[in-house]
């Protein structure tokens, strides 16, 4: 019996190691040490103010390549107060750089040193930046993909849904070539910044300092010291229209990307209410779209989303189709790494 139970281990281990793909799941449950950037630190548009790092990025490289490589931006979230998220991507998506990926980290300015719409014009001119230089570090230019968390995530939905918006372009950089993605991926994003106090987990207490919020998730988002009224430049209930030129729901049109959507339903910072409504549009509007709803999870980490059961227990997707208008009803879902590298495989393979 012994002899048997030893000869089914080494049988089992013989499947584990050697018929899992090297593209299948394996590759994503591994540890991963994060490494540092190949190219650091580029400057993607001059500096603005002088001193600030939200014009750089930095490339994570797949090495020698036979084929020019797809490209997957990822920029960090900070609540706007921060001009270098690019560390992020070191941090989130490095996995993906050994899988044939370039990995873009990219800095958008903090609120403190421009605002709206300063950080749309940022994250699109950092994509422009890419695609020119593309053939240079051996990207596909018809292959951009953008990431992002919380902030991060409002920006990289802002750059999905305007790459065929003129007014939102900007003039910073590299100019004359598109800032579209072929597809994009949002953690836990702010959309519609006036309903957030409404729909939040806890009521808020008007006028509590931010540092004492952030930590209860009881500030409110209509306060004048509020990161999104930082980001509008001004008490957001006080100026609404221009408030709402920030949403990203306002730009979807059909030639918009697909969109993958996560936010977890305990979230206290950033209201779940906010990650379904852009999902709710996009799927009023048949574009392809993926809504990933988690009970148990708030305001991130990314990691947890991916990688914790505590936090994927109990998690739901639905998914819009574009091709005849398709919406699927929720459906239990494991949310983890290779779910986001299967959604890059499938809309940015030729």
């Amino acid at each position: 019996m012994l002899y048997w139970c030893r000869l089914n281990f080494m049988l089992l281990a013989f499947l584990l190691v050697f018929l899992i793909p090297e593209d299948g799941y394996a590759q994503f449950t591994q540890p991963v040490e994060p490494r540092y950037p190949d190219v650091g630190a580029v400057a993607y548009a001059p500096a603005d103010p002088e001193g600030s790092r939200g014009h750089l990025l930095d490339l994570y490289l797949p090495g020698d390549a036979a084929s020019p490589a797809p490209v997957v931006i990822y920029t960090g979230g900070s609540a706007w107060f921060s001009d270098d998220t690019k560390v992020a991507a070191r941090n989130v998506l490095f996995r993906f750089s050994s899988q044939g990926y370039v990995v873009a980290g990219v800095s958008i300015r903090a609120s403190t040193q421009a605002k709206f719409p300063a950080q749309v014009h940022d994250i699109k001119a950092a994509i422009r930046w890419i695609r020119t230089h593309a053939a240079k570090y051996n990207i596909d230019p018809n292959k951009i993909a953008i990431m992002g968390d919380s902030s991060g995530g409002w920006a990289s939905v802002m750059a999905a849904v305007t790459g065929d918006v003129p007014a939102l372009e900007g003039d910073l950089g590299e100019t004359g070539v598109s800032s579209a993605v072929q597809a994009a991926i949002a953690f836990y994003p702010p959309t519609n910044f006036l309903e957030m106090d409404n729909w939040a987990v806890r009521p808020c207490k008007p006028g509590l300092a931010m540092g004492e919020g952030f930590r209860t998730g009881e500030f409110c988002h209509d306060d004048p010291s509020s990161p999104e009224s930082s980001l509008i430049g001004c008490p957001i209930q006080d100026c609404p229209a221009k408030t709402l030129e920030a949403d990203p729901a306002a730009y979807i049109s059909p030639a918009d990307p697909p969109i993958m959507i996560l936010h977890g339903q305990s979230d206290l910072l950033v209201p779940h209410h906010q990650g379904e409504r852009l999902y709710m549009a996009l799927n009023k509007a048949c574009n392809e779209a993926v809504f990933v709803s988690l009970p148990l999870a708030g305001h991130g980490p990314v990691k947890a989303f991916l990688q914790q059961d505590e936090v994927r227990a109990g998690a739901t997707m639905r998914r819009t189709q574009k091709e005849g208008c398709i919406a699927s009803a929720p459906a239990l879902v494991t949310p983890d790494w290779q779910m986001i590298y299967d959604f890059l495989e499938t809309h940015l393979k030729d």
